[in-house]
């Protein structure tokens, strides 16, 4: 039995493949420090992941980040995380957790706004968090996938994100 309510939630105006990743600069966060990056700096590099998902500590990101975990998604592209979460918070999530990312630290939510994804909290006045959402972006800043949750809770195609992955990798 579910102990939780199934949520519709409303559309967005989200950035769609083929078009540029809204940049931003935030806390980035690893098991040892953070320190402020842009998106643009890590797809500069190559190829992105870019994850957004519920506060740390709620079923839904402990359940995504297990899953990318261990599909080892780390050790084949750059894997990042973004939420509302604290950088302290996102720290002891990557420890507990054994995540092979990095954490994008936006207790703002500002970049959820950007990307047109913000989900307000029922029964939380002025409290919202990022829909959870994927977007693979390549070294260019253009966005090759996306997938943004229609309901609450939500999960991504993992396998369609893979093949995604692969596809950019090929």
């Amino acid at each position: 039995m579910v102990d939780f309510d199934v949520v519709e939630l409303g559309p967005t105006d989200h950035p769609s493949v083929g078009e540029e990743a809204p940049d931003f600069t935030r806390p980035l966060v690893n098991d040892e420090y953070w320190e402020d990056a842009s998106l643009s700096e890590l797809y500069a590099e190559g190829p992105v992941l870019l994850v957004f998902h519920t506060m740390d500590g709620a079923f839904p990101s402990t359940y995504v980040w297990n899953e990318i975990r261990d599909r080892g998604w780390g050790d084949r592209i750059e894997v990042v995380g973004c939420s509302i979460s604290s950088p302290y918070e996102h720290k002891t999530l990557i420890e507990e957790r054994g995540i092979d990312a990095r954490l994008f630290s936006d207790p703002q939510n500002g970049v959820a706004e950007r990307y047109g994804i913000v989900n307000d909290l029922d029964g939380m006045a002025g409290v919202s968090e990022p829909r959870p959402a994927v977007f693979l972006v390549d070294g260019e800043g253009t966005i090759r996938y996306a997938w943004v949750a229609s309901e609450w809770p939500d999960f991504p195609d993992y396998d369609e994100v893979e093949e995604a992955i692969d596809s950019l990798a090929a």
